[in-house]
């Protein structure tokens, strides 16, 4: 489960990792997507909703995840991811309340944990969707 392959790379004492970073690292691990070390710096500019506190990390990291694992070539390719990204995004919204990092920040961090909550939440809608998908 993605869950506890998260847990794995929010441990501070072995990772520093944004929350865009960890769903990324985990998903690498978790569904062997083999990605470069240069694939896992690209989630570095979408730290701190994309250091404007707009978009949360949760989500531009699980977004990526998707299109790693169900793009072939390109967006318009078809219209399969879009309604993935948006179906992702509807629940995401739906479970948390808003799609931004400051709200998500002011009701899910805490000093001591961070965002893992939500870190952790995420990662079970991400496996959720994405199970479905790879079982169809």
């Amino acid at each position: 489960m993605l869950l506890k392959t998260m847990e794995k790379y929010r441990n501070k004492d072995h990772y520093d990792l944004s929350c865009s970073e960890s769903i990324i690292y985990a998903a690498n691990e978790e569904y062997n997507l083999n990605l470069s070390k240069d694939s896992f710096k690209t989630m570095a500019a979408f730290s701190g909703g994309m250091y404007s506190n707009e978009a949360c990390g949760c989500i531009t990291g699980s977004l990526a995840v998707l299109g790693i694992l169900f793009v072939e070539k390109g967006a318009h390719e078809s219209d399969y991811i879009k309604n993935l990204t948006v179906e992702f995004i509807n629940k995401f919204e739906e479970k948390f309340g808003s799609r931004k990092c400051e709200p998500l920040k002011e009701s899910y961090r805490t000093e001591e944990q961070g965002c893992n909550s939500l870190i952790y939440s995420t990662a079970e809608l991400l496996d959720e969707l994405v199970l479905r998908e790879l079982n169809k």
